[in-house]
């Protein structure tokens, strides 16, 4: 971790659970916020990268939907994965009440409140994944199978 970055609530809770990761910082650009800008600072494909998306669902409520960079989540797929009859992204504005997260830094983890993640079943055959650390700029390097454990996630098709 370069110097002057501080540690992020997820971070915090990654080391109090033991789980092993690494941190890539990048000179987050405001006007291009996207999984796909993250992944090319980094160095790392698309696939690899993921992007955590915050829905609601009419039955279960909040949940975090965990995809690629590149891809679009498939809400239907969301819905059947988290037992509700229809899903929506929550409006921007609601991101940080919910979440403690601002859009570009939102991640499944040491969020304000914990909800229910759903990750795509794609991370199950990556070595590993990048995912949002909590803030613009940063993301962990860690196992898929990791960060199911750290988040209790579940695996789902959850792209078109």
């Amino acid at each position: 971790m370069g110097k002057g970055t501080k540690k992020t609530n997820a971070a915090r809770l990654l080391d109090e659970l033991g789980i092993h990761y690494e941190l890539a910082s990048f000179n987050a650009d405001e006007a291009d916020l996207s999984a796909e800008a993250a992944a090319l600072a980094v160095g790392m494909p698309n696939e690899q990268v993921y992007k955590t998306l915050v829905a609601r669902g009419d039955k279960t409520g909040v949940m975090e939907a965990c995809i690629p960079a590149g891809t679009e989540l498939d809400l239907k797929a969301l819905s059947a994965a988290s037992g509700n009859k229809s899903a929506a992204l929550v409006p921007l504005k609601e991101l940080q009440p919910l979440t403690g997260y601002i859009r570009g830094g939102c991640s499944p983890l040491g969020g304000k409140k914990e909800y229910p993640v759903y990750v795509h079943d794609d991370a199950a055959s990556q070595g590993q994944i990048a995912i949002n650390a909590g803030a613009r700029g940063l993301l962990f390097i860690i196992a898929p199978d990791d960060l199911l454990k750290a988040t209790g996630g579940k695996l789902a098709s959850l792209i078109r």
